[in-house]
Formats: structure tokens, C-alpha cells, sequence
């Protein structure tokens, strides 16, 4: 069942007027609701498997996303495919590199328990999230 923008505004709307970040995961495919939200977005991450086939995917993403978000930032996630390296997924997709998440032995396991992705400090992605929210906020205080 999609859901229909309006009901995507007010919902984007009451979350940000709580303060503080949300954090929106939408879809590969741009459909109106994705549009809605999009468009309210500060910064997206564009989160992408390190091989081939999907960084060309990305690129058509990155093609429909970019026309719409004010700034768009790629994470590259491993496991990393023969060759493909952070920066040059950030080259082929023409967006600035936020960083690589390496892969995460045990996250499977891990969401099928009930523990929420990045929950230790110790794991890849915890270490990824630490180092990118204190950049964001260093960022945010320079501006």
C-alpha cells in the first residue's frame, strides 16, 4: 500500500517540529511520497553496496534523488567487491563521500534478536555513526 504525500508531510511536519534529527529510510523508487519527503529532507545519505551492478543502480538514483534534495552525500557498505574503493564510488556517482561501512559479521543475527543496527560502539556501523554525527554537529556549529 503506498502512502499518499499529504499523510508523508504531516508526519515529516510533527517530527520536525519535536526537534532534534529525523531520520527518514525511503525506497529506491521515487514515487509521490518519496518526492514529499524528499523534498523536506536537510542532507540524504545514499547508501551503497560496494560492487558494480549496484553502484550503476545507485547511479540512477542519484540522477532522480539529486534533482529533488538540497544536498545529497554517498556511504559506500562493504563487503567490498574487487576493486571498488570509497572514493571511487563517490567519483563514478558524482556526490561527496560521507565514508565506508565495512561488513558487519553478525548484523543479520543480530536484527533477527531484536538488537537495532550500529547498537555497539565496537561495531562497524557504530564506529561509522559515532564519527559521522560528530562531524554533522561540528559542521552544523560552523554554519
Amino acid at each position: 500500500m503506498a502512502i499518499r504525500p499529504e499523510a508523508m508531510r504531516s508526519v515529516l511536519a510533527a517530527a520536525r517540529r519535536r526537534g532534534g534529527v529525523v531520520v527518514v529510510d525511503l525506497p529506491r523508487r521515487v514515487d509521490d511520497a518519496t518526492t514529499e519527503a524528499l523534498a523536506q529532507l536537510d542532507l540524504g545519505l545514499l547508501v551503497v553496496p560496494a560492487d558494480l551492478r549496484a553502484v550503476a543502480a545507485a547511479k540512477r538514483v542519484a540522477d532522480a534523488v539529486g534533482t529533488l534534495l538540497r544536498e545529497l552525500r554517498v556511504v559506500v557498505r562493504g563487503p567490498y567487491a574487487a576493486g571498488v574503493e570509497d572514493q571511487w564510488v563517490a567519483d563514478v556517482l558524482g556526490l561527496p563521500l560521507v565514508g565506508g561501512v565495512p561488513e558487519e559479521p553478525g548484523l543479520m543475527a543480530a536484527l533477527d534478536a531484536g538488537v537495532p543496527p550500529g547498537d555497539s560502539a565496537r561495531s562497524p556501523l557504530g564506529r561509522f555513526s559515532a564519527a559521522f554525527w560528530e562531524r554533522a554537529l561540528a559542521e552544523e556549529s560552523v554554519s
